[in-house]
């Protein structure tokens, strides 16, 4: 059978671009098939009229990113291009938007919680302090073991879990969280560090992804129908053709791995179905002035606990992360869904999304209706691996698989819901192809 490439990568999320990134530099010939019509995935933005509008992901850290950074370097993005956001998270609470809440100094000022809750947070900062213990490359491994985040949470105040496990569980990643293994959730809070570390990408989240793509061979809007494994090659189904390679790489959602791949071994399958993932829905409101969240230190992010809040599970003033989001005098927000309200809204028409957003928005940015000048409706139905306890059971069986001709990179495969988990898994797949290619070569 001719062999088309050496590797095709299905998917140009970060995480196929990282991998197809470190083949192409191994001297492999590499090719990218995107579905959609521009790179980045989850971490894609779109410009319009002098707003940036960050479609999915919102920011990464300089603590706990180290292979994400080694990338920006090895793209030649310099450090001016990620300046520091500078601006703090905030929760809302009984009328209140308390600021700080994940700075060190929360215990002492608060930050939405009681003094019973801050003295169970020193508690839980203590019990998470082991790096060796809660690592977030292998979550399985803490002493946590599968409880959800609700199960664990009964062990401390009750705030814990409504002002800071489920308002940052339920924004950031959009998690249940008695559906979702506190472990991940964990080695993330550990490894992240405070907000004060926290960045963005200057012209948009998607900056790494298009200038990764830009040296690589990439096709957008190249939908892949089907994926089949072999003993030495693999093919790649489309509608019109067969492309053969050496590996195929799915760099896709495990849901969508699982559709694609029609022969997967049976060990894979169980732990690509026991990877689900939670939709993701945001409204991005054009602003024709800026607005603030009315706090006594300047915030970004408004977490909206559901304890207090039924439709949305925070809003980022875009304009706060950085001021080049919107144009000079204009302001950005994005209201993100709560996971309570997502399942009934994510298939509805864009105008009632809309309203039933911006409606509940303007409880916590008043003004907002007024202000907005044009609305953007975003939907991600694979937004974030949801780190279920059933996954995380399977995790460390399914790292130890043997090396085949259709392997796997994405966020999902660490059970860690980042760019950094993408990345940090698209470079253990590099190693696990070119090992066994190298292998090939040497047997021929």
């Amino acid at each position: 059978m001719t062999v088309d490439l050496d590797v095709a990568v299905v998917g140009a999320g970060i995480g196929g671009l990282a991998a197809a990134t470190g083949l192409a530099e191994a001297g492999l010939s590499v090719r990218v098939f995107e579905a959609a019509d521009r790179v980045g995935g989850r971490m894609a933005s779109f410009r319009r009229a002098g707003y940036t509008v960050d479609e999915g992901a919102e920011q990464l850290s300089t603590r706990g990113y180290r292979a994400t950074w080694e990338l920006i370097r090895r793209a030649g993005i310099r450090r001016d291009e990620v300046p520091p956001i500078g601006k703090r998270v905030a929760v809302w609470r009984e009328g209140v938007a308390h600021p700080g809440l994940s700075e060190p100094g929360a215990v002492l000022t608060g930050a939405g919680l009681s003094k019973r809750a801050r003295i169970d947070l020193v508690r839980f900062l203590a019990a998470i302090r082991d790096p060796r213990r809660f690592d977030a490359d292998r979550p399985e491994w803490t002493p946590i073991g599968t409880r959800t985040v609700a199960d664990y949470a009964r062990g401390f105040h009750p705030d814990l879990h409504d002002y800071l496990f489920q308002a940052v569980a339920g924004c950031f990643f959009g998690w249940d969280t008695g559906r979702s293994a506190m472990a991940p959730f964990a080695c993330l809070l550990r490894e992240i560090g405070p907000a004060s570390c926290w960045v963005t990408y200057r012209d948009g989240m998607d900056t790494l992804a298009r200038r990764l793509a830009g040296n690589l061979d990439v096709v957008t809007g190249r939908a892949v129908r089907e994926v089949v494994g072999g003993t030495d090659l693999a093919r790649v189904v489309f509608d019109d053709e067969t492309v053969t390679a050496r590996s195929v790489l799915l760099c896709v959602p495990a849901p969508v791995a699982a559709r694609l791949y029609v022969n997967a071994p049976e060990a894979d399958a169980e732990f690509l179905a026991a990877c689900a993932f939670r939709p993701m829905l945001k409204v991005s409101c054009f602003l024709d002035r800026p607005l603030a969240v009315k706090t006594s230190r300047p915030a970004y992010v408004l977490l909206t606990p559901s304890a207090e809040e039924d439709v949305l599970s925070g809003l980022v003033i875009d304009h706060e992360k950085h001021p080049e989001r919107a144009p000079a005098g204009a302001g950005l927000v994005s209201l993100l869904a709560s996971p309570r309200v997502v399942p009934e809204l994510f298939d509805a028409a864009d105008d009632d999304v809309v309203q039933a957003l911006v409606d509940s928005g303007e409880r916590f940015a008043p003004g907002l209706a007024g202000a907005t000048v044009r609305n953007f409706v975003h939907r991600f139905r694979h937004g974030l691996p949801e780190a279920t306890p059933e996954a995380l059971r399977l995790r460390a069986g399914f790292a130890a698989r043997p090396i085949g001709t259709v392997d796997y990179a994405g966020d999902w495969v660490l059970l860690r819901p980042s760019s950094e988990g993408a990345v940090r898994s698209a470079a253990t797949t590099v190693s696990r192809v070119l090992s066994r290619l190298d292998s090939v070569r040497g047997a021929a």
